[in-house]
């Protein structure tokens, strides 16, 4: 019998949070383990605990998660993990791969990978210390893939507990191809276990990549999953029909969207993360730039509703099935 594949949700900031860890994994499924959104390293002291509110290990028992932090300096980073260990943490990530302006000017995230000696000082000062297993998310590089390439070998005498590479280079942002070949040749350079991240979409590119790296076993879907939620599970062996989807798509929802109802101060800050959601899940529905377009546009929680509405109408008109009963167990 093949061996499962291991899957982590990958950390995305402003949407990834417990609330739609908890619910995606309760819905859907499929997922191993998350990671979470990086903490923002904090200018004073002592350590502000709402920085944890995300973590609370009650708050996160559907999706086991490993924090993650954006540190370029020991002594706030060893703060940090010594709490997340006082709550029953183990293991953190170590986020080298974000690649927005505003963090790579400051030298963090994939602005850090130019800089290895800076890396490697920090990995000196803190593994000592450190009470947790430590991963770290990279990118190919900054600007150039021979950064990463350079970097590989050096961590091959730290006890890094895995290391997950997003194929591409910083400066591309979310943009262009991603780069499986150089993927290929980190596989040369480490001793350390690996990851797959970047643009595992469907179900076919994610085949075609366990092709092409037979021995992988550990991979991490973000945005592909944000737009069909059912991918994870599918490449688990799941299978799932036109009603099933369409009824289990309307079930997270309601639960999400009640959820943030409760927790985000207002209409507006509702509204904006349920925009953001619905940037990358229209495409799970037909007609998605027409329902994207309209639910971008609402500006109250009715007008919303009418285009979450009429998008799961779409859905179950679209259904094989399209029968009344399939209407009326949706939309009673």
């Amino acid at each position: 019998m093949t061996k499962q594949p291991f899957l982590y949700l990958a950390p995305i900031r402003g949407i990834t949070d417990c609330l739609f860890r908890s619910l995606f994994q309760h819905h859907f499924g499929g997922f191993d383990q998350a990671v979470a959104p990086f903490i923002n390293p904090q200018p004073r002291s002592p350590f502000d605990p709402r920085q944890l509110r995300d973590l609370q290990p009650e708050e996160n028992t559907a999706l086991a998660v490993v924090p993650q932090f954006l540190h370029s300096e020991p002594e706030g980073l060893l703060s940090l993990a010594h709490r997340l260990h006082d709550i029953g943490y183990t293991h953190i990530n170590w986020n080298l791969g974000c690649p927005a302006p505003m963090v790579t000017r400051k030298r963090r995230g994939s602005g850090l990978l130019p800089y290895p000696e800076t890396i490697l000082s920090l990995l000196d000062q803190i593994l000592p210390r450190l009470p947790l297993q430590l991963s770290i998310k990279t990118r190919l590089g900054l600007n150039h893939k021979d950064e990463l390439a350079t970097l590989l070998p050096r961590l091959n005498d730290y006890p890094l507990q895995e290391i997950i590479i997003h194929t591409r280079l910083g400066k591309q942002l979310y943009k262009g191809s991603t780069d499986p070949e150089s993927f290929s040749h980190c596989l040369e350079l480490s001793r350390h276990t690996l990851v797959y991240n970047g643009d595992i979409t469907d179900i076919n590119t994610f085949f075609a990549l366990q092709k092409q790296f037979p021995t992988l076993q550990r991979w991490m879907i973000g945005r592909g999953v944000l737009a069909d939620p059912f991918l994870a599970a599918t490449i688990k062996g799941e299978e799932f029909s036109a009603l099933q989807r369409t009824r289990m798509l309307l079930a997270f929802h309601q639960e999400l969207y009640e959820g943030y109802s409760k927790s985000l101060a207002g209409p507006s800050h509702l509204l904006g993360r349920m925009k953001q959601i619905w940037f990358y899940l229209a495409a799970s529905f037909p007609g998605q730039q027409k329902i994207w377009k309209k639910i971008k546009k609402a500006a109250t929680e009715e007008h919303y509703l009418a285009a979450v509405d009429m998008a799961f109408h779409s859905a179950s008109i679209a259904s094989p099935t399209r029968s009344a009963e399939a209407k009326n167990t949706l939309f009673p």
